[in-house]
């Protein structure tokens, strides 16, 4: 995909290590990509340190960007990245792991149109109740579209462990949608 020549043209004040440059650039995608690293971290301040030590690999990187697809798209693979490498380096605060009984036994079916209701803010905050490693998997596949292939890459795990994770997110997110919304067992 061709980069526009007035973002061909800031990109070449980048590499020539501009900072009013690099600051345009940093204010040109920073708020979507603070929300990219908001779903890895649990607090606003760890989104941000993730953002700040993304863009300071995008800028020492930027000379192997080659313009083969979108600079966002090259931008938020190196948050992803970084916020997987915070997570893994236990840079990210551990959330207590939260116990979940089996699902596997009951699952009452869920109405489309509860599901509807749901918005953005609500399956969040959903999603951030799960263990460390559902949650990353999850956000990994369903949000920022990586191959359990790429996810076993990233993480160091099995493509196995990858889809059993996902699965098992899956699981979870349904109880808790359930007993967000005083579901009870009959």
């Amino acid at each position: 995909m061709p980069v526009s020549s007035d973002l061909e043209a800031l990109l070449a004040q980048c590499l020539r290590r501009e900072p009013a440059a690099q600051r345009a650039l940093y204010a040109r995608y920073a708020g979507r990509m603070l929300g990219v690293a908001r779903r890895y971290a649990y607090t606003l301040p760890e989104a941000e340190d993730i953002l700040q030590d993304a863009f300071v690999k995008v800028f020492i990187r930027l000379g192997e960007f080659r313009s083969e697809g979108s600079l966002e798209g090259w931008i938020r693979r190196i948050v992803v990245t970084t916020a997987i490498n915070h997570w893994q380096s236990g840079k990210l605060r551990r959330q207590s792991q939260v116990e979940f009984p089996d699902t596997q036994d009951f699952v009452p079916a869920v109405s489309a149109s509860a599901l509807d209701q749901l918005n953005v803010r609500e399956v969040l905050s959903l999603i951030e109740q799960l263990p460390e490693g559902c949650k990353v998997v999850l956000l990994l596949y369903a949000v920022d579209g990586y191959s359990h292939s790429e996810i076993s890459e990233l993480l160091g795990i099995k493509e196995s462990t990858s889809k059993a994770q996902l699965s098992k997110a899956r699981k979870q997110l349904l109880h808790l949608y359930q007993q967000q919304n005083n579901y009870i067992r009959l």
